[in-house]
């Protein structure tokens, strides 16, 4: 059977280059410069036994590399890693728009930028890290902010829509710059939705002048396998956050939330049908000491802490206190 296309590697340890399948890297711990020139750092704490910790996005060698502007990228046949750090401050002072809107409409522009030029035109995953999230930017939440230059850019390019809007990630670090990391590819993803929840490019004007652009999911069909994308997963049914200031309940109903998703998945998968104890989970805990209780719900119910990773990061909305996404990939049966 052939090896699936993309696997995600979570170690403790610098990953290792000599294989030649390494796309791309992340690392979370602290903001100082890489060892390796493949991805990029992101100064959330993790909640394990190490200091620092990396996530390590594996695909089918040969793999090329390649640099636009500040965007750096590589890439084989198949799909293409890339990422974004951008500076606020290089961004202040233009008019009629923030700093960090600036900045997230010049990155996710540099991101379509890229796709155009490299001819991997879908945008299949995205992860946004973003300093005080949660904090008031002058008047509008920073989120709210950076939904609408993200917005923005999606509304001027052609290689993106609404509708079909990739899963993505959106957490807030405690400083740093605005940092965006993402996988493309030559196939579009089947764009996924939670039944439960309303689609974040229509909740309504109260969460800001500009919706979130993701989808809840994405399933990706390549030659040899099938790979699922659960985009951060928070307590919220509708459009509204629920259970406030209750970490159990918003834990479980985070987890009744990704599995509302595998079972969407499930009705458009080819391969052999997801569970949600296969998944490979990244779990972002707002308050560090909340971490035995999520740890020992998701074992419970699952049996997959030993597969995730957790790390402190704020949440999106100031009320919510954990978020989780996930990811799987099957091999395809072929003839």
């Amino acid at each position: 059977m052939a090896a699936v296309s993309l696997s995600l590697d979570m170690q403790y340890l610098q990953p290792d280059l000599a294989g030649g399948r390494l796309l791309g890297a992340v690392r979370y711990g602290h903001a100082g410069p890489l060892e390796i020139s493949t991805g990029l750092a992101v100064p959330l704490r993790c909640l394990e036994s190490a200091p620092v910790c990396w996530t390590s996005w594996l695909g089918q060698a040969p793999i090329a590399q390649g640099r636009l502007g500040q965007l750096q990228y590589r890439h084989n046949q198949d799909l293409l890693f890339g990422h974004i750090q951008l500076r606020e401050a290089d961004f202040a002072g233009q008019t009629g728009a923030s700093a960090l809107q600036a900045a997230s409409h010049a990155g996710y522009q540099a991101i379509f930028d890229a796709l155009h030029a490299t001819g991997f035109t879908h945008l299949v995953r995205c992860w946004n890290y973003l300093p005080d999230i949660n904090a008031d930017g002058g008047g509008l939440e920073r989120y709210r902010q950076f939904n609408i230059g993200r917005q923005d850019a999606f509304a001027t390019s052609p290689h993106a829509s609404l509708e079909a809007a990739p899963a993505a990630s959106a957490l807030g670090t405690p400083s740093g710059d605005l940092s965006i990391y993402f996988l493309a590819s030559h196939t579009p993803a089947v764009a996924l939705e939670n039944p439960r929840q309303v689609p974040a490019y229509r909740y309504p004007s109260q969460y800001g002048p500009r919706t979130p652009i993701f989808s809840r999911g994405g399933l990706l069909s390549l030659a040899h396998s099938e790979t699922l994308f659960i985009s951060g997963t928070a307590s919220i049914l509708g459009h509204e956050s629920v259970h406030p200031g209750k970490l159990a309940e918003q834990t479980e109903e985070t987890l009744r939330n990704i599995a509302a998703v595998v079972a969407a998945a499930n009705a458009r998968a080819i391969s052999q049908p997801f569970t949600c104890e296969e998944l490979t989970l990244k779990v972002f805990v707002r308050h560090a000491v909340d971490l035995p209780q999520i740890r020992q719900i998701i074992d419970r119910q699952w049996g997959s802490a030993g597969k995730a990773l957790f790390l402190q990061a704020d949440v999106c909305r100031a009320e919510l206190l954990v978020e989780i996404e996930a990811f799987c990939s099957h091999c395809r049966e072929t003839s």
